[in-house]
């Protein structure tokens, strides 16, 4: 039976310090929203692992899985891994700071390092970036690592078939990456100046 979990209410889970923030800054002081079909909640080692169809959200936030762990350290950084369920992926998207921007991958396993701010796409590894509804860069690979406080985007196509990454997925195969990209429209050219002239000193006009 599916029931809302509001992580919100776990006060020691939902340290307002704690950021899911891949690139919205703003992210960081919504609440964490999540349903499952179940919750197992470790107060002792601050673990909450959902399962299930889960669907998280925090602000810009979206993810979906058949599990997601949740991990706090003592300084208050959050740490998340998200699973498929078997033959599908897992999916994470979020929206960019301060441009009308969005990422969103997909991969049979997704983690999260809070401390590190970045997220890393591990087996059939798909990322998109989206300038507001159309698709603009597009990556496939093995593994995937989003790096926000650098924007760097690290691609692995792994060795073959059978190996922790690339498994010849569409438009990967085995052991190779696929990178898509479109180049940025130019800036609108700028208005022009407003020319200045000189002006004839005070009582030139008379003489």
């Amino acid at each position: 039976m599916n029931f809302p979990l509001r992580l919100c209410l776990l006060t020691a889970v939902l340290a307002g310090a704690s950021p899911w923030a891949l690139a919205e800054k703003a992210d960081r002081d919504k609440p964490m929203n999540v349903e499952a079909d179940a919750l197992r909640y470790d107060d002792l080692k601050q673990v909450s692992i959902f399962t299930g169809n889960v669907v998280l959200t925090k602000g810009t936030i979206l993810i979906r899985g058949a599990k997601v762990e949740v991990l706090q350290d003592p300084q208050g950084y959050q740490f998340g891994t998200v699973t498929s369920e078997p033959g599908k992926r897992a999916f994470f998207r979020q929206k960019r700071e301060g441009v009308d921007e969005f990422i969103e991958g997909e991969a049979e396993l997704i983690d999260y390092d809070g401390r590190a701010d970045t997220v890393k796409f591990t087996r059939k590894a798909e990322l998109r970036r989206f300038r507001g509804t159309t698709l603009n860069d597009e990556f496939n690979a093995g593994v995937i690592v989003y790096n926000n406080t650098t924007d760097v985007f690290t691609l692995d196509g792994a060795a073959g078939v059978g190996a922790i990454g690339s498994a010849g997925q569409p438009g990967a195969p085995a052991g190779r990456v696929r990178a898509m990209l479109t180049p940025k429209p130019e800036a609108p050219a700028s208005a022009p100046g407003v020319v200045l002239r000189a002006t004839p000193a005070l009582g030139a006009a008379s003489r």
